[in-house]
């Protein structure tokens, strides 16, 4: 029976306790690497937590109440978190900063709060603390021209124009915000007839002749016709997005033949043949493809005060607020449209 045993004296036994001393060293060593792993990567997250989160509404009450940082650096801290879009925690440190007492310049602070609120989309928050702004000190351009921001995107068209007075009153250049108001009221007003609103438009274009691309666009959309009685050939590039995408029964061919970027627009997109060649690149290269290749123009939108780009059409930019200062760039694209009907046609 002993047969069956290994001699602690045989070399044999020697070779068979070395691996497994081998193989429980090894063991031990993968598992107290995979823990050790484990609580490094816990430790790091928890470490870079700290650095993201926003300490609870007590511990930043006691942050600020404190003066370990000044109200300086609190409100570079808020102003960072604005930039970068995160509003709730720019939102919290302004609250935090009114709610003490100390704080010097709480109208500076209610600005930027009432700003931060208009940015996030709580409008009427934000309007509530422009509203208590003024009550105290009327004469704030920076808080009635946000309060008339507000007044607009809410479409109370009424009440923006009412801030118009005060802001004339300070001396501030009110004649675009008044025409755009305006014209936006007239757009808006569930009580005018398609036909009503073309004439109050084209009335205030002809005093004006301000915000060409929103008004044609309108007239362009609900009565072609008397659009290309109104329209001014000479501002044809500033809507040529809106010349671009006009059904052919729509045109005016005889007002088209007589200007020569409106031959060459339409010669580009094959609804005329009225020119060989054009000085603009794209509809050049659009003349001589002559329908050989699934091409069209894509549009952009960019501000010229702030060079903000935008892919859809605005009169007031969403950046810097400034009116009618659109420009309309375009670049050769894929036509998708003829490409979708072009395999819709294949299986008929």
């Amino acid at each position: 029976m002993n047969s069956f045993f290994i001699e602690f004296r045989d070399p044999l036994f020697g070779i068979i306790v070395f691996f497994v001393l081998v193989f429980v060293i090894t063991f031990f060593s993968y598992w107290w690497g995979r823990y050790k792993s484990k609580e490094d990567s816990r430790h790091l997250d928890k470490f870079l937590r700290s650095f993201r989160a926003l300490p609870s509404q007590d511990e930043l009450k006691v942050l600020i109440s404190s003066g370990e940082l000044s109200e300086k650096s609190w409100l570079l801290l808020a102003h960072s978190y604005f930039k970068n879009g995160d509003y709730e925690k720019s939102i919290e440190i302004y609250n935090e900063l009114l709610s003490i007492s100390t704080v010097s310049n709480s109208r500076d602070t209610m600005f930027l709060l009432g700003r931060t609120y208009f940015k996030a989309g709580f409008l009427e928050r934000s309007k509530q603390i422009f509203l208590e702004i003024l009550k105290n000190n009327p004469r704030t351009p920076q808080a009635l021209h946000y309060l008339l921001l507000v007044y607009e995107y809410l479409r109370d068209y009424k009440s923006a124009l009412d801030v118009l007075e005060p802001l004339d009153e300070l001396n501030k250049d009110i004649q675009s915000d008044a025409i755009y108001l305006k014209s936006l009221s007239i757009l808006n007003d569930v009580e005018r007839d398609e036909r009503s609103k073309v004439d109050a438009l084209l009335k205030l274009y002809h005093e004006n002749h301000q915000l060409d691309h929103m008004i044609f666009e309108y007239i362009f959309r609900v009565n072609p016709q008397l659009a290309w009685q109104n329209f001014d050939v000479s501002k044809s590039e500033l809507l040529t997005d809106i010349l671009w995408h006009l059904d052919k029964k729509d045109l005016n061919f005889d007002i088209i033949s007589k200007n020569g970027y409106l031959r060459e627009l339409y010669s580009a997109r094959g609804s005329a043949c009225e020119a060989k060649s054009s000085s603009v690149f794209e509809f050049d290269v659009l003349i001589n493809l002559n329908k050989k290749a699934n091409a069209t123009l894509n549009f952009e939108y960019i501000c010229d005060n702030c060079k903000q780009a935008y892919p859809f059409a605005f009169s007031r930019c969403g950046s810097c607020h400034t009116i009618d200062r659109q420009i309309v760039e375009f670049s050769l694209t894929k036509d998708y449209h003829r490409d979708f009907s072009l395999e819709n046609n294949s299986f008929q």
